[in-house]
């Protein structure tokens, strides 16, 4: 049986559930994750689709999208941010705050040009996005 966890949104409106293993954990560090989350840097958790499940508040959940490549979405009811959807990706950002109890295991940073806040954690730093994501696969210093 796969281990589940379940979390949501600030108040509580929006359920989710994850189920499985994510795609792959980390940090990213762009300027629209940024603002998105009012934080220095954004912990993502990325899963397929098919792993990602509301269950309850779908009526509550609103969706924006600044990019045609991330559908940000949150509850209407409190604002909370809840996951992303990227198309482009063929996943789904659950971000790693909305499931309390999920071990969270980051393994890269993305974006980490446009850090404003250095992490020295050994792990890697890709200046935009690994060549898997359609990046340049370039790696920074810390």
């Amino acid at each position: 049986m796969s281990a589940s966890y379940s979390g949501g949104c600030f108040c509580g409106a929006v359920q989710v559930e994850v189920t499985g293993e994510p795609t792959v954990m980390g940090y990213c560090h762009c300027t629209s994750c940024r603002a998105w989350s009012a934080g220095p840097v954004n912990a993502f958790v990325l899963w397929a689709p098919a792993s990602v499940k509301v269950t309850a508040g779908a009526d509550k959940l609103g969706t924006y999208a600044k990019t045609p490549g991330s559908q940000r979405q949150f509850c209407t009811q409190c604002g909370g941010h809840v996951m992303t959807d990227h198309p482009g990706f063929g996943m789904i950002d659950v971000y790693a705050a909305t499931t309390p109890g999920f071990p969270f295991r980051p393994v890269a940073h993305v974006n980490y040009a446009e850090a404003v806040l250095p992490i020295r954690d050994g792990l890697p730093k890709f200046k935009d996005f690994p060549k898997e994501f359609g990046g340049s696969g370039e790696t920074l210093a810390e």
